[in-house]
């Protein structure tokens, strides 16, 4: 693998990780693996899924864990390309293998660009110069808002979470975001969040707050893909993975989900796709655990 890498954002792959439990369960979706020896885990299935959203993307903000697999998936497949900005500063990073944390050295070996914080934030992110901006979160709501604070209430909660990192300064400045949840259940996906830790612009415009970005346009989960266009729509469901109903989407979601006059089904990951993806992308499996 010679291509850039991921974003250390706290939002993006290590809130998601700490709200749940690091698994990659088959059982799930065993029912789309007839083209594969192995079977395919619920982070491939994610990661596969996810990089094809990236087509034709040129620039992309994106989080440590899952955004990670799809981003470099996506250079090798459908956005060869794609340049990816880190949060730790380095833009158009070519690592040798993938980092385990936004400070690892080998994402600065042969980067494009070290940036310091001031100018990524100040220049690159509110500059508009991010097509995607790629998170993940613990909860998130209709709107397209996230929750990567705490599980429960704030004095007490029963998780606390990495916090924001800089989910806020991605979803603002992104022109538009797109979010990664390992788990679709109605604690995830919940009309009121816990606590807001990245407004989308629905609810930054009514504290008078103007973003650039439209907010989250795609969120990827185990169960399907729901989408929204932009300010003032709901997210919908628009994608459901082979074996998964509506009925079973809208059953795992914590608000009376919206649904797409036409509910397409995702394709299964190819034997390509996976090939790459074990043994390119992570063969060491620092993330496909």
């Amino acid at each position: 693998m010679t291509t850039s890498s991921t974003s250390g954002t706290g939002t993006a792959g290590t809130a998601d990780a700490a709200a749940t439990t690091k698994t990659t369960s088959t059982t799930s979706i065993t029912s789309i693996t007839s083209t594969t020896v192995a079977p395919v885990t619920s982070s491939e299935l994610l990661a596969v899924v996810a990089s094809r959203e990236l087509a034709a993307r040129r620039t992309v903000f994106a989080g440590i864990g899952l955004p990670t697999l799809a981003t470099e998936l996506a250079h090798l497949t459908v956005a060869p390309e794609i340049e990816v900005v880190y949060e730790s500063g380095v833009c158009g990073a070519h690592p040798s293998h993938l980092p385990e944390t936004i400070a690892d050295a080998v994402l600065i070996t042969g980067a494009e660009a070290v940036l310091s914080m001031p100018t990524l934030f100040g220049c690159v992110l509110q500059g508009g110069h991010i097509d995607v901006g790629f998170l993940g979160a613990a909860q998130i709501d209709r709107w397209g808002n996230l929750n990567t604070s705490v599980i429960g209430d704030w004095d007490s909660p029963s998780v606390r979470l990495p916090g924001s990192g800089g989910g806020v300064e991605v979803m603002a400045n992104s022109r538009e975001v797109f979010v990664v949840m390992r788990r679709h259940s109605p604690r995830s996906f919940t009309d009121a969040l816990d606590f807001c830790t990245t407004p989308g612009p629905d609810r930054a415009l009514a504290e008078g707050i103007r973003p650039l970005g439209i907010g989250v346009t795609r969120v990827i989960t185990e169960l399907g893909i729901l989408a929204r266009a932009g300010i003032g729509e709901e997210l919908r469901l628009v994608a459901v993975h082979p074996g998964v109903t509506v009925e079973q989407v809208r059953a795992a979601t914590g608000w009376d989900l919206k649904v797409a006059d036409t509910v397409t089904t995702v394709p299964s990951p190819t034997a390509a796709e996976l090939r790459l993806l074990r043994d390119d992308v992570d063969p060491d499996r620092v993330y496909l655990r």
